[in-house]
């Protein structure tokens, strides 16, 4: 094994699957060539192969590929490489190169950063924290969207469990959770009841995970507690945003201005004088704070009620860009409680355009993603996969993550969206008694197909602006990533001459062997015409690799088909080779092959493969043993990075044999 050891951190803000997928693309890319690397989760269900004092202390380098807070103060002193999630998914092996590169010019005793040698923006290659000065504005936003997200990620949960919960609570009538009325249930009652205590803490679990991404333990129970403050004057989720950022950077300078007391006395300061001081003072300052922030709901309360009596399309339009501006804070909250009040008068139009309005913008994300999978990642789609349930219980929060990625486009599409929902619904009529519960409650609302069709309508328009956008922004980014790519001539390069070194030991069995590159090889002598094959008959995996194998006998490849086949078995054992969208990298290193050889093959229709992706192409690297170490990790790496952008992996998937042959081609030679 190499001497070389990296180590890494990923994270994402909802924490399901942008996480391990940059997890399994650092590790896929360090084990290509030859070095040892460990790297730490930080999911939804909690940390994951945590780094140790021992694995940081060995570590050459460090990667951070995360949008949320991953302690990266326990990196002092190491070469860190910060970037967000999905750089770590797309570029992990940029981040691998200058990740090293820190930690050479770090041996060196260079000063300041070296320049960048690849894609990378310069300023990702700082690892400066705010704390320790910075880099720059474009440094601090994205710090300050890291702490967000972290408080965003944490705060979910809560929003979904007890939204969930009080809408199940409606099944057993309106007023279930009424002693007083005939419809009481105990059981509904109880689940109303927790639910209601789950969304209360939404806000100072947000302000608590906020201040615990910027200032750490002390500043997340400042967080939670002058969050419970904002919560407790209805400051709603603008409360929560300033309160957790209060703490956060408050305590940072509290820790400041107590730097003189001896540190002896630093367990005092942790256990007392933190908690009590930041209490006290930011305590004070969101008591003074909140009254005029909880004014912003009731002024808006007091305005939404003059409007009862407006035209209907006019207040429809109106309440659906408020609750779609801030998902959840004190705009969407001044509409929902003004719904709930007059409600009280008998008005039940308005709280339907309330509900209708509020459940359209995670109903957007989830028809965009549906209809438009290439503009997103596996991980949003499957996100706004969940945000049909969020949708459909009226948790409008479910928005919140796709909103905070570009809110300046993003929330006007989710406004528009719920204003055209907010108007259908006012003008047809419809009516809800109830003040929550979605689609849940639609056998006791007035004119309930309307209502139904008021809210896909508007989240169908939303859907397909919004997947527009995405797409052209996935078009535009796989644009740019194509032209950085195909910079140099590739006229008569020889095939894999800009290979990663591979390390000088043994690579894991993953890589499948080690060894120096060589440019021996042109790509006219690995890939060819006659060894794409599309528009197969075949009926899962297997199945596909063995039409790979049995090209490779036809065309003298190899000797031994189920020799190929059971190479390949073995590799997919290890590990998944569906390291893109739609397209697998299955590859063997075998003596019953004589040369080094790619092979495209594409069913008629997509497989399972082995971590259950649907695969509609293989591209099969074939190599004998004794390469195993040069040309098989040389063309692995090749193709691996021309499947970062869109337009080989779209080619692979639905070119003609002839497009693929030219677009792979140029891959290798590039």
């Amino acid at each position: 094994m190499s001497d070389t050891y990296l180590i890494a951190a990923t994270g994402c803000p909802t924490g399901v699957a942008h996480t391990y997928m940059a997890e399994e693309a650092i590790i896929k890319a360090a084990q290509a060539r030859g070095i040892e690397v460990k790297v730490e989760t930080h999911g939804q269900v909690g940390v994951d192969h945590a780094l140790t004092a021992e694995d940081i202390r060995r570590a050459t380098a460090v990667i951070i590929a995360a949008d949320k807070d991953v302690q990266k103060e326990r990196f002092a002193g190491k070469p860190v490489v910060d970037v967000s999630v999905a750089t770590g998914m797309h570029k992990a092996d940029e981040l691998i190169d200058q990740a090293l590169a820190k930690a050479k010019a770090g041996e060196a005793a260079s000063a300041g950063d070296d320049e960048p040698e690849s894609a990378l923006d310069a300023d990702l290659l700082d690892v400066k924290s705010i704390e320790t000065g910075g880099s720059g504005w474009r440094r601090v936003g994205k710090d300050i969207y890291k702490s967000l997200m972290n408080g965003v990620s944490h705060m979910l949960p809560f929003v979904v469990a007890g939204g969930v919960l009080i809408a199940v609570s409606f099944l057993w009538g309106i007023y279930s959770a009424d002693p007083d009325n005939e419809q009481y249930n105990v059981f509904a009652a109880k689940l109303n009841e927790i639910g209601g205590i789950a969304m209360s803490l939404m806000v100072p679990v947000l302000s608590a995970f906020i201040a615990d991404a910027i200032g750490k333990r002390p500043a997340l129970v400042v967080g939670f507690i002058t969050g419970l403050i904002a919560s407790t004057y209805g400051t709603g989720f603008l409360g929560g945003l300033v309160t957790g950022f209060l703490s956060g950077y408050g305590m940072l300078l509290l820790d400041l201005a107590l730097k003189w007391l001896p540190k002896a006395l630093n367990g005092l300061k942790a256990i007392f004088l933190f908690p009590v001081l930041g209490t006290v003072i930011f305590g004070l300052i969101t008591v003074v704070i909140a009254t005029p922030m909880a004014g912003i709901s009731t002024g808006l309360q007091n305005w939404l009620t003059s409007f009862q009596d407006a035209n209907p399309m006019l207040l429809g339009i109106v309440l659906g860009c408020m609750m779609a501006f801030d998902m959840g804070g004190p705009v969407n909250k001044a509409a929902y409680v003004t719904g709930v009040a007059l409600l009280g008068d008998g008005n039940l139009t308005f709280m339907a355009g309330v509900i209708a309005a509020g459940m359209t913008p995670p109903l957007v994300t989830a028809i965009a993603t549906t209809l438009f999978p290439k503009g997103f990642q596996p991980a949003e789609r499957r996100a706004g996969y969940v945000n049909y349930v969020l949708g459909a219980t009226f948790i409008t929060e479910g928005a919140i993550p796709f909103g905070a990625r570009n809110p300046l486009v993003v929330i006007p599409i989710f406004m528009v969206s719920s204003a055209i929902t907010g108007a259908l619904s006012l003008a047809w009529g419809a009516g809800s008694p109830a003040p929550h519960g979605g689609f849940l409650v639609l056998p006791v609302v007035t004119n309930p197909l309307q209502w139904f069709l008021a809210i896909l309508i508007g989240s169908a328009v939303g859907g397909v602006i919004f997947g527009l956008y995405r797409t052209a922004a996935a078009r535009r980014k796989a644009a740019t990533e194509g032209t950085d790519a195909s910079a140099a001539p590739a006229a008569s390069a020889p095939a894999v001459t800009d290979a990663p070194a591979a390390a000088p030991a043994a690579a894991p069995a993953t890589a499948g062997g080690t060894g120096t590159a060589t440019a021996t090889t042109t790509a006219t002598d690995i890939f060819s015409r006659e060894q794409v094959r599309v528009d197969l008959d075949v009926s899962g995996r297997d199945a596909l690799l063995e039409q790979v194998a049995a090209t490779a006998v036809e065309l003298g490849i190899a000797s031994d088909a189920s020799a190929v086949v059971e190479g390949m078995l073995a590799r997919e054992a290890q590990s998944t080779t569906a390291l893109a969208e739609g397209v697998s990298i299955p590859h063997v290193k075998t003596a019953a092959v004589s040369r080094a050889a790619i092979i495209v093959a594409r069913g008629a229709q997509p497989v399972e493969w082995t971590d259950g992706e649907q695969v509609a192409t293989a591209l099969a690297i074939l190599v004998p043993e004794a390469e195993a170490g040069s040309t098989h990790l040389e063309l692995l790496a090749k193709i691996a990075r021309g499947l970062m952008g869109n337009d080989l992996r779209e080619t692979l998937i639905s070119g003609s044999a002839d497009e693929i042959t030219t677009r792979v081609t140029a891959q290798l030679e590039s």
